[in-house]
């Protein structure tokens, strides 16, 4: 046999190999926000803001950090959309409370975190878990402070507990 065969039928098996699934391959098996749920928690969020005074918007990201749900309060002001937005995407993208960012920072002013696009320290959103399981996150803004924006958020994802199972 030739070098030239041989190769050949090296790279072959190779391919063939790095291509091959093993016979206990699985699928993966995953929760997901549904709409509904999204905008029972959005809906929950901005009416206990509300319910308290404040004028705020919701934002609810999937797993993929995608808009699942974006509601704007009524008589919010302009920023409250793309705030609420950033909050639950850093929430989601790091699996943390987004006010945790900033302590982050502090520790670790190397991690780059601060120059992605659509991340913010600013505290009001929430990681949505099934188990460990971060499946989206709930941002809101508008609140005359964070801590504010956030109880609202946990008031939401509390309306839809029995879900996340």
């Amino acid at each position: 046999m030739s070098i030239d065969r041989i190769a050949a039928a090296a790279l072959a098996a190779v391919t063939m190999g790095a291509f091959a699934a093993p016979a206990s391959a699985d699928l993966l098996t995953r929760k997901d926000l549904s709409m509904d749920t999204a905008l029972t928690i959005a809906t929950t969020a901005i009416a206990t803001c509300n319910g308290q005074g404040y004028r705020v918007s919701a934002t609810v990201v999937g797993r993929n950090g995608e808009v699942l749900v974006q509601l704007r309060g009524d008589n919010t002001g302009p920023h409250t959309m793309e705030n609420s937005f950033k909050k639950a995407f850093t929430s989601r993208t790091f699996r943390i409370p987004s006010g945790e960012m900033e302590e982050r920072l502090k520790k670790n002013p190397q991690m780059g975190a601060q120059y992605l696009t659509g991340f913010t320290t600013a505290r009001g959103a929430l990681p949505v878990q099934v188990g460990e399981d971060v499946i989206g996150a709930v941002g809101v803004s508008g609140a005359p402070g964070g801590e504010k924006d956030e109880a609202c958020v946990k008031v939401g994802i509390e309306k839809v507990a029995d879900q996340l199972k």
